[in-house]
């Protein structure tokens, strides 16, 4: 018996890949084009789906052909699968893609699309300049492109699929498990509310750091924006000057900024949420917090309109223990473990609380 997937056209996957992916999944764009439902119709050709020890590197795709393509027979289909990434081989036929097409199929493909929301897993152990394969279709995703199920059934399936891997909830839990998928040459991609993708430096604090821009935000905030994010390694990371003039704020690198600085643009009034992440050491004080009040002070914010925010990766962990009594009154702590919570140190300002 055929240990291979059935076979399946480009057609078919491209065409249901807008269904998987609804309006509002991150890098949507990345996610539903062609080049998509290339890749994903290679994987499902010579059978690299999870837990079978098969994979592709960008090759597999480039060197596809549409003569190649038609084949649907096993024999073919292994075949191509063995040969793709040797030097020299070139199957019959009008090929897909340029070699030039390596980057955008590695990179934008499967490292800020289908990586990230948990449609494609990675070979461990390899090193991050191995050539060799290391990609395969998660199992319940190649399940998705089964030709032979009914409309109902795979309307079912897409919707286990979508909560299983694109809620709130389960993308923090890919980033909490490890998971997270999107680790380019061991930095952590992040992307923002506005579409924009960044990688940040390989961390605990850059998966925290992730989890409030991708998760607290959106669960949080009407209508979320990133206004300053820095890292250990570069104190300025992401700056968007031109919201942050918008609305009065002057942003400039110092000391007493924190990790984070959100927006909710979703009001008249918009609000600011100072985040501070905490993988070791560094919340929101009682001192930080007067140091931020300045900072928003001089825009002209009202202080009903700031809130502060201290993120952890769970409540089970030392830096938690270690640092809740440092905590400041009237601020927030938040657990990507726990993403649908927040901890509130009430000083009696219930429009906080309103607010969140």
């Amino acid at each position: 018996m055929s240990q291979l997937p059935p076979y399946v056209t480009r057609e078919l996957v491209h065409e249901r890949l807008p269904m998987i992916f609804p309006e509002g999944t991150p890098n949507r764009t990345y996610l539903i084009r062609e080049m998509a439902a290339s890749t994903i119709f290679v994987m499902l050709y010579i059978g690299a789906v999870g837990g079978k020890e098969i994979y592709i590197g960008p090759v597999h795709v480039y060197r596809m052909t549409m003569e190649q393509s038609a084949l649907s027979d096993d024999l073919s289909r292994e075949e191509y699968g063995k040969n793709a990434q040797l030097k020299g081989f070139q199957p019959e036929g009008k090929r897909w893609y340029a070699d030039n097409t390596r980057e955008p199929i590695r990179d934008e493909t499967l490292r800020e699309g289908l990586i990230p929301v948990g449609a494609v897993v990675t070979k461990t152990g390899l090193p991050t300049t191995s050539s060799r394969p290391r990609y395969a279709l998660q199992n319940d995703f190649a399940k998705l492109f089964d030709p032979s199920i009914t409309e109902e059934e795979l309307e079912t399936a897409v919707k286990s699929w979508q909560q299983m891997n694109l809620s709130a909830s389960a993308r923090a839990r890919l980033s909490l498990a490890g998971r997270t998928g999107n680790l380019t040459d061991g930095r952590v991609l992040v992307t923002f509310p506005n579409g924009e993708a960044r990688n940040l430096s390989a961390g605990p604090s850059s998966i925290i750091s992730k989890a409030v821009v991708e998760v607290f935000a959106a669960n949080f905030l009407k209508e979320p924006a990133v206004l300053w994010l820095s890292t250990s390694d570069a104190k300025v990371t992401f700056v968007d000057d031109a919201i942050a003039k918008t609305i009065g704020l002057e942003i400039q690198a110092d000391k007493n900024l924190p990790d984070l600085i959100l927006a909710d643009l979703g009001s008249p009034d918009p609000f600011l949420i100072f985040v501070e992440v905490v993988a070791s050491d560094g919340p929101i004080s009682e001192r930080r917090k007067n140091a931020l009040y300045e900072l928003s002070d001089k825009a002209g914010f009202d202080r009903k309109h700031i809130a502060f925010v201290t993120a952890y990766k769970d409540r089970q962990v030392p830096p938690f223990r270690k640092t809740v009594p440092e905590l400041a009154w009237g601020s927030f702590a938040w657990f990507m473990s726990e993403p649908d919570n927040l901890i509130y140190l009430s000083d009696n300002d219930k429009k906080l609380v309103d607010f969140l």
